[in-house]
């Protein structure tokens, strides 16, 4: 099955409700609260749904019992007073709630805004697949990049008000691993959640007509290896259009990742963009997940881009 343009949510405006949730590991509130103050700072009105502070009793990596952080999950998207959904941190533990959500009542409620990275990987997937809604790969309240890095800020800021002006996308670093051009349907995010997903019940079984967009971080290089090995050997890579590479943040030497990035996609016969600026490096750009963009590769050694063709919320 080929890809298809995802249903966008609305745009953001002064005044717009935006629930804060913690659906993977626990965030502190030393980090929360100077996040909720960037948001206030945009005229947004945020909500902390009510476990977003939880640490679970006995597995302290997550932010609350699985029940607790889907309920939070769930109540921020069926609110109708609810314009968006950001994500406080990543961490780890969507896996175990992502199946706990009421997907029937979320696709009723309509879309909204959704952000988030890392282990939210999960969870753009899902919205995706089980909801048809397009979602964005952005930065999350809680995480240093958003609290120090003003073009972070920006980029998601931008993203979420004007979405028109932030249609063209990428660092000025990035470049052409594998040169060309290609068009698709943006979909993935952080790679070791798009691995471990396979096999499970509502797993993505083709990305025909796709653009990857694909990070990591604190995977030594035969761990990307790995990830992208299982992603070809799966079979999930297949008529893909071209990836384009995120950060690779404590992953080891660039020279070493770059080196396996192009024996694992140089053969795909696609464009693959390198270091375009998203994901858990030291500048997040907000990506669009879900819309039809283009990815151009110059082989001249100019900047890489990612176009959406459309802006990320109506």
């Amino acid at each position: 099955m080929t890809l298809v343009p995802l249903t966008r949510p609305a745009r953001l405006r002064a005044g717009s409700r935006v629930a804060v949730v913690s659906p993977s590991g626990p965030v502190s509130v030393d980090r929360l609260e100077p996040g909720l103050d960037i948001l206030r700072g945009w005229g947004l009105e945020p909500l902390t749904m009510p476990h977003v502070l939880d640490v679970h009793p006995e597995l302290d990596h997550l932010g609350g019992t699985d029940e607790a952080r889907a309920r939070d999950l769930q109540d921020a998207w069926c609110d109708p007073s609810v314009d968006a959904v950001i994500c406080a941190r990543g961490g780890y533990g969507v896996q175990r709630m992502v199946d706990l959500l009421d997907w029937a009542a979320m696709r009723a409620a309509g879309p909204k805004v959704f952000v988030g990275y890392s282990d939210i990987t999960v969870l753009h997937e899902a919205f995706a697949l089980r909801a048809g809604l397009a979602t964005l790969h952005g930065p999350m309240v809680g995480a240093e990049t958003f609290l120090k890095d003003p073009r972070t800020q920006e980029s998601l800021r931008a993203t979420l008000f004007e979405p028109e002006t932030v249609r063209t996308l990428g660092l000025e670093g990035a470049g052409a691993l594998v040169p060309g051009r290609a068009r698709g349907i943006t979909y993935g995010g952080c790679g070791h959640l798009l691995a471990a997903d396979l096999g499970s019940p509502h797993a993505r079984r083709s990305a025909r007509g796709g653009l990857l967009v694909i990070e990591d971080t604190t995977e030594d290089p035969y761990g990307i290896d790995r990830i992208l090995t299982q992603l070809l050997r799966a079979g999930a890579l297949d008529g893909i259009a071209g990836v384009a590479c995120g950060s690779w943040a404590g992953c080891g030497p660039y020279a070493k990742v770059r080196a396996v990035l192009a024996d694992r996609l140089g053969g795909l016969g696609i464009p693959v963009v390198e270091e375009l600026g998203f994901g858990h490096g030291p500048t997040g750009l907000t990506i669009p997940l879900g819309v039809p963009a283009v990815l151009d590769a110059p082989a001249d050694g100019g900047r890489a881009t990612l176009t959406v063709e459309v802006s990320a919320l109506v």
